[in-house]
């Protein structure tokens, strides 16, 4: 079983940035697409980023597209997301995901079998 430890959450001012790091503990990690999600408070879980198994493939959700840079390093385990020109509503618990695909990048909870258990990213006005 793929255990995932996200990293790198923190207060930032709006127009900051910050770099999220997720870390398997597997090397299977690095054979599947992986994924970003959020969670804002009072709402459901929504996609952010997702990436391939080889990184030649990404795909972002419209409010973060251009913002938001998600990439991988396979020879580390470890998944990455880039995030700059934040806003206050971008304010959300950070989650990384590890998918049930190689090759395509779900944007449902149900395409993703392992999850790590967050990080707080609070952007303040």
């Amino acid at each position: 079983q793929v255990q995932l430890v996200e990293s790198g959450g923190g207060l930032v001012q709006a127009g900051g940035s910050l770099t999220l790091s997720c870390a398997a503990s597997e090397r299977t990690f690095s054979n599947y697409a992986a994924g970003w999600f959020r969670r804002a408070p009072g709402k459901e879980r929504e996609f952010v980023a997702g990436i391939t198994r080889n990184g030649f493939n990404t795909n972002y959700a419209d409010s973060v597209n251009g913002r938001f840079t998600i990439s991988r390093d396979n020879a580390k385990n470890t998944v990455y997301l880039q995030m700059n020109s934040l806003k206050p509503e971008d304010t959300a618990v950070y989650y990384c995901a590890s998918a049930s695909s190689r090759y395509s990048v779900g944007h449902r909870e149900n395409d993703y079998n392992y999850w790590g258990q967050g990080t707080q990213v609070t952007v303040s006005s």
